[in-house]
């Protein structure tokens, strides 16, 4: 369960971020622009991987207890 929580928690959140940073704030600064697209497109890639590493993540029981 936690790791569905970190999935939609995380990796959406992240997503999004990114998806604002590329398209909405990179064309609105002129001599960033680079930059800023990188970045964006670095948080979302990560946001991806992090939404995708959750769905696969599961739950380790202890042996000794």
């Amino acid at each position: 369960m936690a790791s569905k929580q970190i999935s939609v928690g995380v990796g959406i959140p992240m997503i999004i971020a990114g998806v604002i940073l590329a398209f909405i704030l990179a064309p609105i600064q002129a001599d960033l622009k680079d930059t800023v697209e990188f970045v964006g497109s670095l948080i979302g890639i990560l946001g991806v991987l992090i939404f995708i590493a959750g769905f696969f993540s599961r739950k380790i029981t202890s042996i000794a207890s």
